[in-house]
């Protein structure tokens, strides 16, 4: 299948998602918006890998989200906001924005790991995407820019909701008050970033061998884990172990446990069953 925006490969139970339009900065055109939760949802619907790794091409990441988003009705949310009563432009434009959201959420809910490489600028609607990955890398001429501040108009797509349980708030304000440019080296010193690598190369060569590492883990704990994470960063403490309780108590799988601890004694690389799929191929 053939993509606008992506190019895609899965290999070893890795799938690797690329934004592929360099020349035009991979900036977020209506097609974007479609094809990102789609693939997302095609890879998780049907268990096509362990762990996501999102890259891109070019100079930059990408430098956010293309107006023509905003312009290009039919293929998004579907309503004109620039067209009906006053009461309807609202309604549309926030059923719209609603959608922009739900492109990203994908990232949050797919059942896999999504490992994010960024080089050069992450911009705008890129801050929001990166934001909604398990795990980011950057190269060292990396930077992070809440871009909308600097066109009139309050981050909607994700950025705000999702930073503030990572970054500090006081560096989290700065940014979004004053749309300056967060450099990579800043990120990883406020935990924005993980790691950061002096070429493209040597970042994506790293973040491959860390995905492979995860995709030889068990895929039902490595889900769980993922699944725990996001309910404790949105729920009391009380409430999570609460919910981890009732989690182990219907998906812990022995066998799993037992194949480590066989693998392990007889030195060979333990053997797991992937996810179930959740559907068919449409």
């Amino acid at each position: 299948m053939t993509y606008t925006c992506f190019k895609i490969d899965i290999t070893d139970s890795i799938a690797h998602i690329q934004l592929n339009r360099p020349d035009e900065l991979n900036t977020m055109i209506p097609a974007f918006w479609n094809e990102l939760p789609q693939i997302v949802r095609r890879i998780d619907d049907q268990a096509l890998a362990r762990v996501i790794v999102l890259t891109s091409t070019g100079k930059h990441f990408s430098a956010g989200m293309d107006l023509a988003v905003f312009a290009d009705d039919d293929s998004l949310a579907g309503g004109d906001p620039t067209s009906g009563t006053e009461g309807q432009r609202r309604e549309a434009f926030r059923h719209q924005v609603r959608m922009l959201q739900r492109s990203f959420n994908c990232l949050d809910e797919v059942r896999m790991p999504v490992l994010v490489a960024i080089q050069g600028g992450c911009i705008g609607g890129a801050v929001d995407m990166t934001s909604a990955c398990d795990i980011r890398y950057a190269t060292a001429d990396a930077f992070f820019c809440i871009q909308e501040i600097n066109i009139g108009m309050t981050a909607d797509v994700g950025t705000f909701p999702r930073l503030c349980h990572l970054i500090p708030q006081g560096w989290l304000r700065e940014l979004a008050y004053t749309g300056r440019r967060l450099p990579a080296a800043k990120a990883k010193e406020i935990g924005l970033v993980n790691d950061l690598f002096d070429t493209q190369e040597d970042m994506l060569s790293a973040v491959m061998e860390t995905a492979h590492e995860i995709a030889s883990k068990a895929p039902l704990a490595v889900m769980g884990s993922k699944t725990m994470i996001n309910y404790a960063r949105d729920h009391s403490i009380a409430d999570s172990l609460d919910y981890i309780a009732t989690w182990q108590a219907g998906m812990f799988q022995p066998t799993d446990l037992m194949e480590s601890f066989t693998a392990k004694g007889e030195g060979r690389a333990a053997q797991f069953a992937d996810l179930s799929p959740r559907k068919k191929e449409m």
